[in-house]
């Protein structure tokens, strides 16, 4: 069964309210979860495993990818500094000199997949 997936409009809103800190925990971890989304669907492929716990996870970007135990391209990070990279408001480059973003392997480095384009112009929020 293919996991479910978030609404743009859903999503977005989510985002919105949580990069003006008009947010609560159930808020945070949709638009966290919407931004792995739009990161999936952006850079599809399976050869660098994105985390923010305790909210998600995805495979993303092309390249060998793996099977089984910890992936060899991990990225890891907190929900703030994840919508933060996403939306364009801290650049790949700070977060990893200010030691907020943990990236092990060669390929763990999403500086060319941000920020991402998560927002459609079309919809008001």
């Amino acid at each position: 069964m293919a996991k479910s997936r978030i609404v743009a409009i859903v999503g977005e809103a989510a985002v919105r309210q949580a990069v003006a800190g008009e947010t609560d925990r159930q808020g945070t971890a949709l638009a966290v979860r919407y931004l792995l989304q739009v990161l999936a669907d952006a850079a599809p492929g399976a050869s660098v495993e994105v985390r923010v716990p305790p909210f998600g996870a995805v495979q993303a970007i092309e390249g060998p990818g793996h099977t089984r135990g910890t992936p060899p391209n991990v990225i890891e990070t907190d929900a703030e500094t994840w919508i933060a990279l996403a939306t364009g408001s801290l650049a790949w480059g700070d977060a990893v000199a200010a030691a907020s973003v943990s990236a092990s392997g060669s390929r763990a480095d999403l500086s060319a997949h941000l920020p991402l384009a998560w927002d459609d112009p079309t919809v008001l929020g």
